[in-house]
């Protein structure tokens, strides 16, 4: 079925809206996957934080010139699909991988990463990064480390020095009686 004037428009607003100004985005070939499989991973991919959009190559050529997703023009050949996401990449990445490791036929063609582009193949090096909440629970941890150390010692001085006088204490009374 062929897209009218107006529809073609409109995806092209709605590719500007979403895949230009997205910092983090995937692109995908997705040949031979069925339709239940797409849908379950348009799910997972949402639940992750990211939208999962099939694209219109020359629809979205027109809609990414003069983003950082046009470094990737080259990529949008075939059937193809973006996933991307404002939030957190390695989520993101994390789903993706999982679900190409289940249906082969997905396939990473490339992506940008905080408006940096990479190649297909380090989306799964991405995905084996700790998350953004692990990484902020090790940062704190580390911060914590020396203040935690620094009360330890603090209070060892004071419990060492309530040791002696408890010791002393006990020997006047052992020599009184």
């Amino acid at each position: 079925m062929a897209l009218t004037r107006e529809q073609k428009e409109s995806m092209i607003g709605e590719y500007e809206g979403a895949l230009a100004k997205a910092p983090h985005a995937i692109v995908m070939g997705f040949q031979g996957i069925k339709v239940p499989q797409v849908t379950a991973l348009r799910q997972k991919v949402r639940e992750s934080g990211g939208t999962y959009v099939v694209v219109k190559n020359t629809l979205a050529l027109r809609a990414i010139d003069g983003s950082a997703l046009a470094s990737l023009k080259k990529e949008f050949t075939g059937p193809t699909a973006v996933a991307f996401t404002d939030g957190d990449v390695v989520a993101l990445a994390k789903v993706l991988t999982q679900y190409a490791k289940e249906i082969p036929a997905l396939q990473f063609k490339g992506g940008i990463v905080d408006g940096q582009p990479i190649a297909g193949d380090q989306v799964k090096e991405i995905a084996s990064l700790p998350s953004r909440e692990e990484l902020l629970a090790k940062l704190l941890f580390l911060l914590q480390s020396p203040v935690t150390r620094f009360v330890r010692t603090l209070a060892a001085v004071t419990r060492d020095f309530v040791v002696v006088l408890d010791q002393i204490a006990k020997q006047k009374d052992g020599a009184t009686s």
